[in-house]
C-alpha cells in the first residue's frame, strides 16, 4: 500500500537504495546479496493463476496455462510482463541494475525473491507481515478484516521464517562463486502456507482466546488471492530447506509479544 500512497518513498528507499549499494559494491570490491522480492510477479498474472476454492483455502489448480506455476507454488519461470506495484517494479528494477552491474563492473551478485517472511520483531500491518498482525491482534484483542476475496478469509501466503531465511543467506555467503549471478525463489513453500481463515484457527490455539473479524468484499489495490513459493531450485542447488513450520512460527510471534508486552503494546 505504501506504493500507491507515496511513491516516492518506495523509489527512494529500494530502488535508489539499490543504487548507493550497488555504487559501494562497485566502488569496494564488494559482493552483493540481495533480497528482493515475490512482488516481481506481475498481479494480473498471478490473479489469473486457477484456483480451487476449498472450505478453508483457496488451492491452486492441477492444470495452468501460464509457465512455472504448479501446485508447488510459483518459481523463477513465471512470466514477468505486466504491472506489479511500485513496490514490485522498484525490486524487479534493483534485479536489473544489478546485472548491469554484474556485467559492467564485476560485482558478484546473489538475488532471492523471497516470499513474506516472519517471525519474532516484525511490526505487523494489513499490507505488510500479515501473520504478525493476526498473532498481536489475537494477543492484545484487537478486532480484524477478512479483506475482498468475498471476505472469506480464504486468500493464502506462504512462510519463511527468519531463521530459515539467514541459514540459507549463511550458506550463500559461504559458497558465493557458487551461486554468483543466480536468481532464486526463497519461501516457506506449499507445506508452510495458511489461509487468513487457518492462521484465526492457529492463533486461537496459540493464544487461548477468540477476537471478531468482518468481512470486507471490496479489496485492496494490488492483492492477490493466493502466492505459494516454489523453492525447489534453491532447494535443489544448495539441499537447504525450510525447518520451522507455520505454527511454530507464529507461536514464536506470540511468545517474542509475551516477553515483550510492555513495549509492544503501543506499537502493535
Amino acid at each position: 500500500m505504501a506504493g500507491f500512497s507515496s511513491p516516492q518513498y518506495v523509489l527512494q528507499t529500494n530502488l535508489l537504495g539499490t543504487v548507493n549499494v550497488l555504487e559501494l559494491a562497485r566502488q569496494t570490491g564488494a559482493s552483493l546479496l540481495f533480497l528482493s522480492a515475490s512482488r516481481v510477479y506481475p498481479i494480473a498474472s498471478v490473479k489469473s493463476v486457477k484456483l480451487l476454492e476449498l472450505p478453508n483455502r483457496f488451492a491452486i489448480a492441477p492444470e495452468q496455462t501460464l509457465p512455472g506455476i504448479s501446485e508447488l507454488g510459483i518459481s523463477e519461470d513465471f512470466p514477468l510482463k505486466g504491472h506489479r506495484s511500485l513496490s514490485g517494479a522498484t525490486k524487479l528494477a534493483s534485479e536489473l541494475l544489478i546485472e548491469e552491474y554484474r556485467e559492467a563492473y564485476n560485482v558478484r551478485a546473489i538475488i532471492n525473491r523471497c516470499g513474506l517472511i516472519t517471525g519474532a520483531w516484525q511490526m505487523g500491518k494489513v499490507d505488510q507481515v500479515v501473520y504478525g498482525l493476526w498473532v498481536a491482534a489475537h494477543y492484545f484483542q484487537k478486532s480484524l478484516s477478512y479483506i475482498g476475496f468475498g471476505g472469506s478469509g480464504k486468500q493464502v501466503r506462504d512462510l519463511l521464517h527468519v531463521e530459515d531465511l539467514l541459514r540459507l543467506v549463511n550458506y550463500q555467503l559461504e559458497h558465493f562463486a557458487e551461486f554468483d549471478g543466480e536468481v532464486f525463489n526463497v519461501g516457506g513453500g506449499l507445506s508452510n502456507s495458511l489461509s487468513l481463515v487457518e492462521a484465526t484457527d492457529l492463533c486461537q490455539k496459540i493464544a487461548g482466546k477468540s477476537i471478531p473479524i468482518n468481512p470486507v468484499l471490496e479489496e485492496r489495490p494490488g492483492d492477490i488471492p493466493i502466492f505459494i513459493t516454489d523453492s525447489s531450485r534453491v532447494m535443489d542447488k544448495t539441499g537447504w530447506q525450510p525447518v520451522m513450520g507455520s505454527e511454530a512460527a507464529l507461536q514464536d510471534i506470540y511468545d517474542w509479544i509475551a516477553a515483550n508486552e510492555v513495549v509492544l503494546s503501543s506499537i502493535l
